[in-house]
């Protein structure tokens, strides 16, 4: 008779324990010690306390504006990331697949690269007008070549020995999709997701600064009319948590599955 194996499991204490002493807590917790001491060196109107801003951003909460300038903006921010991510995605695939394409679109890729976020956002403003079409356009066409790139990039680097050998297996067209051509471009798939969600929020803010009446775009533009910085920072911070948020939970752990599915 075998002794019955117990499993050891660590006390939830010392898990709490590890994340409050792990790098990224502590590295907030020694930020905002910094900058508690540059405020007592500057002026406050200059740059509010720590306690001001998260004051600032409780009565904005409670008011209500921050939540639907938030929502507002990160509506345009879905709704343009999602579509550059795709229409990158199909112009990035068929540039790498077909060299005729490429070479036709090579120069035009290359020019919208190059062409200043700024630029493109007053051209969209100034053809489409200051309404929702012009605004979730202007950060389209700001993030589709750098999507289209990537995703070039990805198709180039497809194994094509694995395509022919589902080929010779007659592996389902469906199943060759999934299983052995999708899984090849997650990488280049995380790649794109990780570079537009960190440059897409920035030209959402730009856009709405520029031409918007809504969004948190739109309050930064007021805030900095009102020299009010305490309500600038609190909004920033509102906003940039939600974007660590969706890069702590939703990308970092894709990559995890990415990484462990190349090692197999």
């Amino acid at each position: 008779m075998t002794a019955p194996v117990i499993k050891k499991t660590a006390p939830q204490g010392s898990a709490v324990a590890a994340w409050l002493y792990s790098p990224r807590v502590l590295s907030v917790v020694i930020w905002l010690l910094l900058w508690q001491l540059v405020v007592t060196i500057l002026q406050p109107e200059l740059l509010p306390a720590p306690t001001a801003v998260f004051e600032s951003l409780w009565q904005h909460a409670v008011r209500g504006d921050l939540v639907s300038q938030l929502a507002v903006t990160l509506r345009r921010l879905v709704i343009a990331f999602s579509l550059a991510l795709l229409l990158g995605m199909v112009l990035g695939l068929a540039m790498g697949h077909f060299k005729r394409l490429n070479d036709w679109l090579d120069s035009i890729l290359t020019l919208m690269l190059n062409i200043p976020a700024l630029v493109t956002i007053i051209l969209c403003l100034m053809w489409l007008g200051l309404n929702e079409v012009a605004a979730v356009t202007a950060v389209v066409m700001n993030k589709l070549p750098n999507m289209a790139a990537i995703f070039r990039e990805g198709a180039k680097a497809v194994n094509r020995e694995l395509l022919e050998v589902a080929k010779v297996y007659r592996l389902p067209a469906s199943k060759a999709l999934f299983k052995v051509y999708l899984p090849q471009l997650a990488p280049y798939f995380l790649a794109a997701a990780r570079t537009g969600q960190a440059l897409v929020w920035k030209i959402v803010l730009v856009v709405e600064l520029l031409g918007c009446s809504s969004g948190v775009g739109f309050k930064l533009s007021v805030f900095f009319q009102m020299f009010d910085i305490t309500s600038i920072l609190a909004y920033t911070l509102a906003f940039v948590a939600i974007i660590y948020s969706f890069e702590s939970f939703i990308l970092r752990p894709w990559e995890r599955r990415i990484n462990r599915w190349q090692q197999c």
